[in-house]
């Protein structure tokens, strides 16, 4: 098992704000957005409902501003035996999209990684080992990523080793191992997470307050050794933004790092599906 090297954390707020787009729909399936993985043209979206409802879409933009977003087709997240899900077991909230044009979905209620060939397809369940058998009903999967070589990672938003750290279990392709852990720090919880195209492993932390919402954006280099020289790259103030839980790390046309995120309005009418995006330093 790896271990966890010592963080250095440096100089929070690197990252520059660009902005926050409002989407709203009227579509029964709208809202609740835990995921979004955006494609190398910084256009073409795949967004994941925490109700078992995945899309692609369009972003329209004007320059380095969102003036909107164009869903496309939506599609029930489905069971191994072709059944729509919900409930406790449909609780989606992580997503990865693979080179090949697959996907992987990681799930809360009944904490479990799944691959789909395709939208709308079968689920092709990966194997569960005893540790995810004793996760929180809801503090399980919502964080997923894929690094360069296609090994998944994963990481529990609330459940904790005997030390109060952040397990962190990776899929190689063949068995689960528990490969290094993360400091949680300041009462954040990790929501979502990404490999970036610098290959760095970007995790979006949330902490809920009575008056609203703050996030946090923290990276890390991935070795054989562990996670090290750890990076604050923001941190919002309360109510800055609504509840972001979804995470794409890209780079746009003009070569620059970009972290864009989608919020989960838990289809309450107080809150908003906002999309946010940042410009991050390499």
């Amino acid at each position: 098992m790896l271990s966890l090297l010592p963080a250095r954390a440096i100089d929070r707020d690197k990252a520059e704000y660009l902005d926050s787009f409002t989407w709203s729909g009227t579509e029964p399936w709208f809202g609740g957005f835990s995921a979004i993985e955006v494609g190398a043209d910084g256009m073409s979206v795949t967004v994941l409902s925490d109700r078992a409802t995945i899309l692609t879409a369009r972003i329209i933009r004007d320059g380095d501003r969102i003036s909107s977003v164009v869903p496309g087709e939506a599609h029930k997240v489905r069971s191994s035996r072709n059944k729509v899900l919900k409930g406790r077991v449909g609780d989606s909230e992580g997503l990865v999209v693979a080179p090949d044009g697959s996907f992987y979905i990681s799930f809360e209620g009944v904490a479990r990684i799944a691959r789909y060939r395709q939208l709308g397809g079968l689920a092709e369940v990966l194997p569960r080992p005893k540790a995810f058998d004793h996760m929180a009903r809801n503090g399980a999967f919502e964080a997923l990523a894929m690094d360069a070589r296609g090994w998944l990672y994963t990481m529990p938003e609330s459940s904790r080793d005997a030390d109060g750290t952040i397990p962190v279990y990776r899929w190689d392709g063949r068995v689960w191992d528990t490969v290094f852990h993360l400091d949680q720090v300041g009462g954040f919880l990790p929501v979502a997470a990404d490999f970036g195209p610098d290959g760095l492993l970007y995790v979006l932390e949330r902490k809920a307050g009575t008056l609203g919402f703050r996030s946090r954006l923290r990276r890390w280099t991935v070795t054989e050794r562990g996670a090290s020289n750890e990076e604050i790259l923001f941190q919002s103030g309360t109510g800055r933004h609504d509840n972001l839980e979804g995470l794409s790390v890209w780079r746009d046309a003009q070569g620059k790092l970009r972290a864009t995120m989608i919020s989960d309005d838990n289809f309450l009418f107080l809150q908003r599906t906002e999309i946010v995006e940042y410009r991050l330093p390499d």
